[in-house]
């Protein structure tokens, strides 16, 4: 097999061969008019080469490494003003039940207003909550820790219980803060995660939970408050509640998100503690909140 290129200076021919010609076939030169093609051999470039697989596998991981770090990084700096938004957003939430919605310094506001964040025991006595603010109240429910937060509102006492739920497409919630007799509905806020805009999303709205104060919760010892299907309610009834035009999973949701909540609260709600002597014997102040300090 030919190895080496020989080209004619008098015509350009290229022969290739061991050897050149005698003599070009095209023009005749004699072999001393033919020069040796020296080809020459490309450098071999040094370091990593930027085409192979190995080189982009390591770029993607180093990449990766610098990307995590970085949100790491950001995440660990934003993350005690996020925990401070989403604090003040629950304080905000519990003041709107009570009426103090869009307030502009919502910590003053709550501190202000909120004289204690307490649990509710079995008999239904009320107790100091000695753990740091929740910001999310189903695993507390779950756990059987019943939050009441207490409320001094001109000069009357209110009582905020949160709730939890299921709607159509996902969570709901809500605080409902009733009056001093701890069964007639003084405000109400409820919102949720993902129900449908224009629909069951309009649980919270205004309109909506506008329906609530001065209705009754308790009848005897039950849960006597109910969302109906929109035009159901009876407008005579202290119980009775019409749900959201066209949002009937949504407000069936609310229905029994409030029941099941109450229910858990009904040692409270009726007083129990009182009926059962667990008051101070002569105490003007029986069926008053006990042994509740300010735990904010």
């Amino acid at each position: 097999m030919a190895t080496k290129k020989f080209k004619c200076t008098v015509c350009g021919y290229v022969h290739e061969g061991d050897t050149a010609p005698k003599e070009c076939p095209v023009c005749k030169a004699p072999v001393e008019k033919f020069e040796e093609i020296v080809e020459a051999v490309p450098e071999k470039k040094k370091g990593l080469n930027t085409n192979s697989n190995v080189y982009t596998i390591l770029y993607a991981a180093v990449m990766v490494v610098i990307v995590a770090f970085l949100l790491v990084f950001v995440s660990q700096t934003l993350k005690e003003r996020q925990t401070a938004n989403v604090i003040n957003d629950t304080r905000q939430q519990i003041l709107s039940a009570l009426n103090m919605r869009d307030q502009a310094d919502v910590a003053a506001t709550y501190d202000k207003i909120i004289t204690a964040d307490a649990l509710m025991q079995p008999n239904g006595k009320l107790v100091a909550y000695e753990g740091e603010f929740n910001t999310s109240y189903k695993s507390e429910f779950d756990n059987g820790n019943f939050h009441v937060f207490v409320a001094d509102v001109d000069g009357e006492r209110k009582f905020v219980i949160p709730m939890n739920g299921l709607g159509l497409w996902g969570t709901i919630w809500g605080y409902i803060a009733l009056n001093e007799d701890r069964t007639t509905v003084y405000g109400v806020y409820f919102s949720h995660s993902s129900e449908t805009p224009g629909l069951g999303g309009e649980i919270a709205g205004t309109k909506f939970q506008d329906r609530f104060p001065g209705k009754l919760v308790v009848d005897g010892d039950e849960i006597a408050l109910k969302v109906l299907k929109y035009g159901k309610a009876d407008k005579s009834s202290q119980y009775e509640i019409d749900g959201v035009t066209g949002a009937t999973i949504t407000s069936t949701g609310v229905n029994t998100m409030i029941n099941k909540v109450l229910t858990a609260y009904i040692p409270f709600l009726t007083k129990q503690c009182c009926k059962e002597g667990g008051c101070e014997e002569g105490s003007e102040e029986c069926c008053e909140v006990h042994n509740v300090e300010s735990n904010k």
